[in-house]
C-alpha cells in the first residue's frame, strides 16, 4: 500500500493519501481546498489516479477540497451515507468495505464530534491504521459544543468503539496543533488526558469547560461542506483566495 500523510497549515488538517500499487488507484481522506492544486501534484508525481476522495465529517475549520478535485481529476465523492448530502457520489456504511483498488477500508460510525462522524480502518497485512477525523486526536478530541455535538456520545464513540481497536492500531487524526504525527490506541488509552482513566461524568465536565474559541471559518465552512466543498458567498476576503480557483473549475 502507498500511504503519505500531507498538511494543511492554516488549520492543521492532515489529508491522508492511500493508494494501491498494482492498480495505481488513490484515495485522499480528508481533502482541503486550500491544497487541492498541491495534492493533485502529488498525486501526478507518483503517478497515480485520483479514484475517491473520502470525507470524515462536515468539517468546520475548513473547506473540503471534494468538489475541487472532482472537477480537476474526475474522482468520485466519498461520505458517510447518514449525512445523505445530495452531492455524494457514494455513500458509506458502518462496517461496509470500500475498495481502492485492492485495499479493503471499512467505516466506522463515531458520532459525538457530529453526528455523522465516522472513522475509518485499514488493514494493509503489516499495520493495523484507523483515520479517526476529528473524534479521536493526539492526546485530545474534538470538540462537542457545535454542529449536533454531544460529549456523552463522543465518549461512547471513543471507548465503545475505537478503543475496543486493537491497542497496536495506528491513530491518524484529521488534526494536530503540536507537530506530531501519529498515535496508537494502546497510547491514547493510557496517557489521552480527555479519557485516559476518566468516567463519562469526568469527560463530560471536562468538555463542557474547554471554553474554547468560536471556529473562525465555521459559518461559511459548514455550509460549503454541506455542498461538498462549495464556496458560498459570504466568505471573507481574507480567505477567499482558496476559492478563487474553485469558482472557475
Amino acid at each position: 500500500m502507498i500511504f503519505r500523510q500531507l498538511f494543511e497549515p492554516d488549520s492543521s488538517t492532515y489529508t491522508y493519501l492511500v493508494a494501491d500499487p498494482e492498480t495505481g488507484e488513490a484515495a485522499l481522506i480528508d481533502p482541503v481546498l486550500d491544497t487541492a492544486e498541491r495534492d493533485a501534484k502529488v498525486l501526478q508525481e507518483m503517478g497515480l489516479k485520483l479514484a475517491y476522495t473520502i470525507d470524515t465529517h462536515v468539517h468546520a475549520d475548513h473547506l473540503t477540497g471534494a468538489r475541487r478535485l472532482k472537477s480537476m481529476l474526475g474522482s468520485k465523492i466519498v461520505y458517510p451515507e447518514k449525512a445523505k448530502f445530495e452531492c455524494v457520489d457514494i455513500g458509506i456504511e458502518e462496517g461496509q468495505a470500500f475498495r481502492i483498488g485492492n485495499i479493503e477500508l471499512y467505516g466506522l460510525y463515531t458520532p459525538g464530534h457530529t453526528d455523522h462522524h465516522f472513522a475509518y480502518l485499514i488493514d494493509n497485512g503489516t499495520q493495523k491504521m484507523a483515520f479517526t477525523g476529528d473524534a479521536l486526536l493526539i492526546d485530545a478530541c474534538g470538540r462537542t459544543d457545535f454542529q449536533s455535538g454531544d460529549s456523552r456520545t463522543l465518549y461512547r464513540s471513543i471507548t465503545q468503539k475505537l478503543f475496543t481497536l486493537p491497542d497496536e492500531t495506528l491513530v491518524y487524526p484529521a488534526h494536530d496543533y503540536e507537530g506530531r504525527f501519529v498515535s496508537s490506541i494502546a497510547q491514547e488509552k493510557k496517557r489521552n488526558p480527555y479519557l485516559a482513566g476518566k468516567s463519562e461524568e469526568e469527560f463530560v465536565e471536562i468538555m463542557e469547560n474547554l471554553n474554547l474559541p468560536y471556529p473562525r471559518k465555521i459559518d461559511f465552512a459548514v455550509p460549503g461542506n454541506e455542498q461538498c466543498g462549495v464556496c458560498p458567498d459570504d466568505v471573507p476576503e481574507e480567505y477567499r483566495k482558496p476559492c478563487e480557483a474553485h469558482d472557475q473549475g
